[in-house]
């Protein structure tokens, strides 16, 4: 009987340890990946554009990813929809950037460019251009302006909202505020970068 007990506490010990170093394996395996996303987690550029009386514009900054895309294959666009669809940004269309100056009140927006290049112009009247390319990413913040300068005869973006939400289309006319003021003030910090999801650059720069 001593005999046979000590070969259970032997086997019980011998499975503990195979269990501690699976365990181990477990967590630097974990670490590893964790690092290895902190590696390939481009920061953005931002930008910050003031209400210039007719643009609302917002306090939070414009995001711009540079290169973050996965525009390989033959249908990058599904590709860049399924990406923001991971990290909770839907409602998606596939087309261009209007050429005129134009907001959203009700939504944030992200525009992914899948394919060719387009000049950009943000921030209203008093705001700059941007020139992005294929695998680049702009988050606007809800009131930014934007419009289309001029675009490569094959420009391709897809454009989607944090929880799938629903977009006006304003452009500055005068009665669209303050409701659009107040529409912008009461839009919650998205609880996903469209990129990099949950522990990506968004929240921590808007202050989420």
């Amino acid at each position: 009987m001593e005999e046979q007990h000590g070969t259970y506490r032997r086997q019980f010990l011998a499975g503990s340890f195979k269990m501690m170093a699976l365990l181990a394996l477990g967590s630097i395996s974990t670490i590893r990946r964790a690092l290895a996303q902190a590696r390939s987690m481009k920061q953005p550029e931002t930008a910050l554009f003031k209400d210039d009386g007719v643009i609302p514009n917002n306090r939070l900054h414009l995001l711009l990813y540079r290169g973050v895309l996965p525009i390989g294959g033959a249908d990058p666009a599904s590709r860049v929809v399924q990406l923001f669809v991971a990290n909770n940004w839907t409602n998606s269309w596939r087309n261009g950037i209007y050429p005129f100056h134009h907001y959203h009140s009700t939504s944030h927006e992200v525009l992914g460019v899948y394919r060719g290049s387009v000049t950009v112009w943000l921030g209203g009247e008093q705001g700059k251009d941007f020139n992005v390319r294929a695998g680049d990413v702009i988050v606007i913040p809800a009131g930014v302006g934007h419009k289309n300068l001029g675009a490569s005869e094959d420009f391709g973006v897809v454009g989607a909202y944090p929880d799938g939400r629903d977009w006006d289309l304003l452009t500055g006319k005068p009665g669209e505020r303050p409701q659009a003021d107040k529409n912008i003030a009461s839009l919650p910090i998205p609880d996903n970068d469209p990129v990099f999801g949950a522990d990506g650059p968004l929240r921590g720069i808007w202050g989420g």
